[in-house]
């Protein structure tokens, strides 16, 4: 285990003398105030992978940038991003209203997901949504229905599934036609011309998603082709698209990574899309991207504790470090048998013994595994920090053994540290429930 900063840890992580900063704190001091396990996110590695994504390519032309919600979506991270100017993309009412509550304008959201409901599509209207990303004929449908009842009229774009492989985690690939995201390029198209024919609908873009955590350009470069050569028929139709919506779901370095600059991403599509405007002669519509790993990914750290250790005697045998955090607050390496890179927080001890040790929680599965055979030199109580894990992180937590979810932790550019969402309580568990009086007879 090295103390210094690993290539998964963006500045302004750094390690000074063997103890682990952000932003001029030490994190031991945040886990020992706080406790562990925690969540810690740097405002400033937050705006600053923010900034690259929305500051105009070498032609001046800019992006839209809309966060992905479901990566982070505490209401301080989404304060931070709505003050830079932020759009933000959102798969459900629940996400539409944390914007809302975080100051964001609902004109710069766009609504995606296989699955709304009438009550998320009325909702959405009547805040005054900026865009729908249809995925179904039978959602459009629905959608004009309750745009009708509304007397409103509905923005929306059509999600086309291009078919691509994004080469990625199985299932976190959304781009392919087994995949239930979006419509075939068919469909996509019969959906284009009842919106046309729907006085409640209006057609302002298309919109793409092919995966998330994607590593390589190619699949971008190949569902943009797909995406622009539909473009191409929609214009045909008659529709003059407001936007074209690139998706999102660029990766980070969780290990060994060394997926395509977020610069070099956008800077491709935009260029890409200007080339097609070129040649068409259609008027080049505003270039929009979904992006949420790639803004808070790297921003935030899980801290946690070596609770015990359980090296074994027999040689083929596992050696385990158990720790206070869990798959149920951090379910990326369970569910994707994920990476996170792992290190202390302090100066590692010298006489600590090197081992191959699998680091896994208390929660009572043998899934329950956070890192595994990583060569490290442990003592109980130390502190830890799992990397990258900003994103996907807190949004997939749960109560689960009622195990409370833990704390989250900003560190903002000032140098202050605020708590953003506190550690919940055995109360806070039982709040909605309630036993029937006549069970206490």
């Amino acid at each position: 285990m090295t103390t210094a900063r690993p290539q998964s840890l963006p500045w302004p992580y750094e390690a000074k003398e063997g103890w682990l900063y952000c932003q001029g704190v030490r994190l031991a001091d945040i886990a020992r105030q706080w406790g562990t396990p925690c969540y810690v996110y740097s405002e400033a590695a937050i705006l600053e992978a923010y900034a690259t994504l929305a500051r105009p390519d070498p032609e001046g032309r800019s992006a839209r940038i809309c966060f992905a919600v479901k990566a982070n979506s505490n209401l301080a991270v989404l304060r931070i991003l709505a003050r830079a100017g932020a759009g933000f993309d959102i798969v459900s009412a629940g996400e539409l209203r944390r914007v809302l509550a975080a100051g964001g304008h609902p004109e710069r959201v766009v609504f995606s997901g296989v699955g709304k409901s009438i009550h998320e599509l009325r909702y959405a209207l009547e805040q005054g949504i900026g865009c729908i990303n249809v995925e179904s004929l039978a959602e459009l449908d629905q959608l004009a229905s309750v745009a009708s009842s509304l007397k409103r009229i509905a923005p929306i774009s059509i999600r086309v599934n291009p078919d691509i492989d994004a080469q990625t985690h199985p299932y976190i690939s959304t781009g392919l036609k087994e995949n239930k995201f979006g419509l075939g390029i068919q469909d996509a198209l019969e959906g284009y011309k009842r919106a046309l024919k729907n006085r409640h609908l209006r057609v302002v873009g298309v919109d793409c998603h092919i995966g998330s955590q994607i590593t390589t350009l190619k699949p971008f470069q190949d569902a943009t082709q797909r995406l622009l050569l539909f473009a191409t028929d929609l214009h045909g139709l008659g529709i003059e698209l407001e936007h074209i919506d690139l998706g999102g779901g660029l990766g980070i370095c969780y290990h060994d990574e060394q997926p395509p600059s977020a610069d070099e991403l956008k800077n491709q599509g935009l260029q890409m899309v200007a080339n097609w405007a070129q040649s068409t002669g259609c008027k080049e519509p505003q270039v929009v991207f979904e992006m949420g790993r790639s803004i808070v990914g790297a921003a935030g750290l899980l801290l946690s504790q070596v609770l015990l250790l359980k090296p074994s005697s027999d040689p083929e045998a596992k050696h385990f470090a158990v720790v206070d955090a869990a798959m149920n607050d951090l379910m990326r390496p369970s569910l994707y048998q994920a990476w996170h890179d792992l290190m202390l927080l302090h100066p590692s001890q010298p006489k600590a013994e090197l081992r191959r040790w699998d680091v896994v929680g208390p929660v009572c599965e043998t899934g329950d595994w956070l890192a595994r055979d990583r060569s490290l030199g442990l003592f109980e109580g130390d502190l830890l920090a799992f990397a990258s894990a900003g994103a996907y992180g807190s949004t997939m937590g749960s109560n689960y053994n009622s195990r409370p979810r833990p704390p989250e932790v900003l560190l903002r550019e000032s140098g202050q540290v605020d708590l953003i969402r506190r550690r919940e309580t055995f109360e806070d568990l039982i709040e909605l429930e309630k036993i029937p009086r006549d069970l206490w007879d």
